[in-house]
C-alpha cells in the first residue's frame, strides 16, 4: 500500500521586530453560501411494485414525527484521529462589489473562486450500521440506486461548497462512475467490483473521472474512524481533504459547463402545499415531505425493519436533509456477470433515456431522461420535450428499478392563507 504525506501546512510567519513595533496577524474571513430557489408542473401517480409495510399507493402519509429545532446547532467537529488539514480551512472572503455568479451544478449564487472548483464525487454507504452518515448537506447533487443485496448506496457530488464531515465512504460500482464522469470528478471510493475498478484503472486519470481510490492513499486524505463505528463502514474524510486530494490527482480548478438550467423559488402562492413522494427499495423506503414554507422536501428514512418513518440528518452539522428538488429516475437494472455470482451485483441501463419524475416547487411532472454515452450528461425534459427548469439549490436523484415502488401524492393548491401570514 502506497501513501503519501500531505503538503505541509504553511507556517505562521514570525513577526519581525521594527524598533518597538510588532506587525498585523492578518485574519482569514470565512464566506457562507447563499441559498436561493422553481418549476410547474401537474400532480401524478406513477404505479409500481408493493408499497412499504403498512402504506397503500393512495395512503394519506402521516404528519412528521421530528420537530426541526437545529438552526443553532454547530458543524460536528472532525475525528480526532484525522490528518492535519493539508489546505486553509476557509475559501477567501470576496473583494468589496464582487459580483456573484450562479453555482453550475446548484444555480444558487457563489463567488467565482466558489463556483470553478473541481466536482468531487463521494461513495456513501447506506447500511443501517453506516448511519447517521456525514456530508449531505453539503453536497450540490445526491444519487442513490441500487446496489447489491437490495441494499442502495449514495453518491454525493460536492462542488462550491467544502464539507465539515464526509463518509462514511464505500466502495465503487461502474454507473457510479459513468455519473460522477459527467462532471469529470475526483471519484473517491474503498474498493469496488471489478468492473468499477477495471475501469477505474483505464479511465480514472481523468479521463472519464480522477480515481481517488482509500487503499492507496489511506492515512492521508480518508481515514478510518473509532469509537462507534466499525470496518467497513468506518472510512471518513472531510472537504478539505478532499480538495488537496484533487489537486494531488491533477483534478484541477475550471470553468463548469452547466447541465441542468435553474431559476428562483415560485412565489409561495404558486407552490404547491402537502405533496409526497415515496420510493422503496428491497432494504428501505425513502418519504420526501413537501414544506411550501421553506420551499424544500424533508427526507424521511423507513428502516428496513419497517415502521415509521424518520427524518434524515446529516451527521456533519445535524440539520435535516431537505432538497430543492427530487428526482426520480426509472431504468433497467439486470445481474452483472462478473465471475462472483454470490455477490449479486447488478448492472444498470444508464444511458438511454427512460421515465423522469421531476418535482420542485412542490409539483411534480412526468418527463423524460435521457444519456447519449458512458459519459454524456443526464438530461431532463419535459412532457413536451423541453429542458426542465430546476429551483436552485440541491437536487436529490432517486434511480429506481423499472420495478420498485414509486408513489406521488399530489398537494393543493394554491398555498393557505394561513400559511401565507406566517
Amino acid at each position: 500500500m502506497t501513501t503519501e504525506s500531505p503538503p505541509p501546512r504553511a507556517r505562521a510567519a514570525r513577526p519581525a521586530l521594527v524598533g518597538l513595533l510588532v506587525a498585523l496577524v492578518v485574519g482569514l474571513g470565512v464566506l457562507a453560501g447563499a441559498v436561493g430557489l422553481s418549476l410547474t408542473g401537474l400532480g401524478a401517480q406513477p404505479s409500481g411494485s408493493q408499497p412499504p409495510s403498512g402504506m397503500s399507493p393512495s395512503a394519506t402519509l402521516p404528519p412528521s414525527e421530528v420537530a426541526i429545532a437545529s438552526a443553532s446547532l454547530a458543524p460536528a467537529s472532525a475525528p480526532a484521529s484525522a490528518p492535519a488539514s493539508p489546505v486553509p480551512s476557509a475559501s477567501p472572503s470576496p473583494g468589496a462589489g464582487q459580483a456573484l455568479v450562479p453555482d453550475p451544478l446548484t444555480g444558487l449564487l457563489v463567488t467565482p473562486q466558489a463556483a470553478i472548483r473541481h466536482p468531487i464525487a463521494v461513495m456513501i454507504d447506506d447500511q443501517v450500521d453506516a448511519r447517521p452518515q456525514a456530508g449531505f448537506n453539503a453536497a450540490s447533487i445526491v444519487w442513490q440506486a441500487p446496489a447489491e443485496g437490495g441494499i442502495p448506496r449514495y453518491m454525493l457530488i460536492f462542488q462550491s461548497t467544502i464539507p465539515a464531515s464526509v463518509g462514511p465512504v464505500r466502495s465503487s460500482r461502474e454507473y457510479f462512475i459513468e455519473w460522477a464522469s459527467e462532471w469529470d470528478a475526483l471519484y473517491v471510493h474503498a474498493g469496488g467490483s471489478p468492473q468499477a475498478l477495471a475501469t477505474l484503472k483505464a479511465e480514472g486519470h481523468g479521463q472519464w473521472v480522477y480515481n481517488g481510490e482509500y487503499f492507496h492513499w489511506a492515512g492521508t486524505y480518508l481515514w478510518r474512524v473509532t469509537g462507534k463505528r466499525f470496518p467497513p463502514h468506518n472510512v471518513f474524510t472531510d472537504g478539505q481533504h478532499l480538495r488537496a486530494f484533487a489537486a494531488r490527482l491533477g483534478a484541477k480548478d475550471k470553468p463548469i459547463r452547466p447541465v441542468w438550467q435553474f431559476t428562483d423559488d415560485a412565489p409561495a402562492q404558486d407552490r404547491v402545499a402537502g405533496t409526497t413522494i415515496t420510493v422503496a427499495y428491497p432494504y428501505e423506503a425513502i418519504q420526501y415531505r413537501y414544506d411550501a414554507i421553506t420551499n424544500s422536501y424533508l427526507r424521511y428514512i423507513q428502516a428496513p425493519s419497517g415502521g415509521a418513518f424518520h427524518l434524515q440528518v446529516d451527521d456533519a452539522d445535524h440539520r435535516a436533509v431537505a432538497p430543492k428538488n427530487v428526482v426520480i429516475l426509472q431504468m433497467a437494472f439486470g445481474p452483472l456477470n462478473d465471475g462472483h455470482p454470490n455477490k449479486h451485483r447488478l448492472e444498470a441501463s444508464d444511458v438511454g433515456h427512460g421515465v423522469a419524475w421531476i418535482s420542485t416547487n412542490g409539483r411534480t411532472i412526468k418527463g423524460t431522461w435521457r444519456k447519449a454515452s458512458a459519459t454524456a450528461p443526464t438530461k431532463l425534459y419535459g412532457p413536451g420535450g423541453t429542458p426542465v427548469t430546476l429551483t436552485a439549490g440541491q437536487t436529490f436523484v432517486q434511480v429506481m428499478q423499472l420495478t420498485d415502488y414509486v408513489s406521488i401524492h399530489p398537494g393543493h393548491s394554491p398555498l393557505p392563507d394561513r400559511a401565507l401570514a406566517d
